[in-house]
């Protein structure tokens, strides 16, 4: 059953943005840590960052993308976005939005039950 769902990736040279979208579905979106991860070609899937359940509040990055990756959410319309800007090469992947209700930051991917299909970011000159 597919619960969440991505959008905004595409191409784009390096140093440029995107802004990737996660609409969840309300009771999901808000009771739940809603996180991004990514997964490049044969490698394993990797946190980017999350939107920490703590009474709504709280984000979390990788150390790769801190302070070039912004995680927020839009109550209003369900949806969790992440804007990249700087991007590199090495960012190149599919990124792919998840939702866990256990407490605290999670990182994992045993962690997270809810998975979107992802979204395609190529990050290419």
């Amino acid at each position: 059953q597919v619960q969440l769902v991505e959008s905004g990736g595409g191409l784009v040279q390096p140093g440029g943005s995107l802004r990737l979208s996660c609409t969840a579905p309300e009771r999901i979106f808000r009771s739940h840590t809603m996180a991004w991860f990514r997964q490049a070609p044969g490698l394993e899937r990797e946190f980017v960052a999350s939107s920490i359940w703590v009474g709504g509040s709280g984000t979390d990055y990788a150390d790769s993308v801190k302070g070039r990756f912004t995680i927020s959410r839009d109550y209003a319309k369900n949806t969790v976005y992440l804007q990249m800007n700087g991007l590199k090469p090495e960012d190149t992947a599919l990124y792919l939005c998840a939702a866990t209700d256990l407490r605290g930051p999670r990182t994992t991917v045993p962690a997270y039950g809810r998975w979107g299909q992802g979204t395609q970011v190529t990050v290419s000159s």
